[in-house]
This record gives structure tokens, sequence and C-alpha cells, in this order.
């Protein structure tokens, strides 16, 4: 199945399920991450799809070129309500993305995030809000390649 050529560099990740534990998770109270990643719109998207604790919070994520724009951007909506336009922007294996946030309940009116799959095999992610104003640390995630997991909505 191809990519197109903008995605290519992102095929490492296509038809794989990871699973991952928030930074701040504890035995008490985990909060786990399980995203899945596939091709789309035959070649010319990637989709992400993700939920948090089996459907407490997820989204879905569409990632293609924008030739008018000449880069790749994204659009991520949530169960939440609350939805992001973003640019999208590969550089040393880092997928690097700048959302602008439409309708936050919490404030948060921009992200920052990278994320990239390290030699190990594990998908790391890291983000920084922009939330009433002032940028904050988002969260951190370490994933392992999940392959029985699913991602479930409520």
């Amino acid at each position: 199945m191809e990519l197109s050529e903008y995605l290519k560099p992102l095929h490492t990740y296509i038809g794989k399920t990871f699973k991952g534990e928030f930074a701040d998770s504890t035995p008490e109270n985990p909060t786990y991450d399980i995203q899945y990643w596939e091709r789309a719109l035959n070649g010319n998207a990637i989709k992400i799809t993700h939920s948090v604790n089996n459907g407490e919070y997820g989204g879905e994520s569409m990632i293609m070129w924008d030739p008018k724009l000449g880069s790749l951007v994204s659009w991520y909506f949530t169960t939440a309500g609350f939805y992001t336009q973003a640019t999208v922007i590969i550089e040393d294996g880092k997928l690097v993305s700048h959302e602008n946030v439409t309708g936050n309940e919490n404030g948060i009116t921009e992200v920052k995030s990278i994320m990239q799959l390290l030699s190990n095999g594990q998908l790391h992610t890291k983000s920084e809000y922009l939330q009433n104003g002032k940028w904050v640390d988002g969260h951190e995630i370490y994933y392992k390649e999940a392959p029985g997991e699913q991602v479930i909505f409520k």
C-alpha cells in the first residue's frame, strides 16, 4: 500500500498500535493512551485514532499534504468536543506540530508537540499548551508497540 511522497517518512507507523502510560500515571490511578495509525484516503492521508483509559477521552487525527500551503497539515477531533488544526513538519525523524485549538473548555488555545519513533521501537510524545495566555508543560508519554490492544470509544 502506497503513501503519498509527503507521508512516506511516516510509513513505519502505519498499521501499528501503541500503548503508553502518562508520565503522571500511578498504580492507584493509571492513565494510559492507546493509538492506532493507518493509511487513509488512498494513501493521501494518515489517520491516527486514540483513546485514553478505554474511552474516557479520545480523538481522531488526519494528516495530509496541503499543496496551497506547501506543507503537511492535520486536523484533530476529540470526544471532548474541541478540535485542532495544525501545521506539521517532519525533521530529523521527528513529527513536529503546532496546533491551533478551537473550543477547549480549559483555556488551551495552542499546542506544540513532538512525536518520535525511537531506535528501541518506542514511540515518544511530548507536548506543551498555551493555556490562559501562558505556555505550560503538557503530557509526555513513552509508548510501546501493542498489537493486541484496541482503541475504544464509549
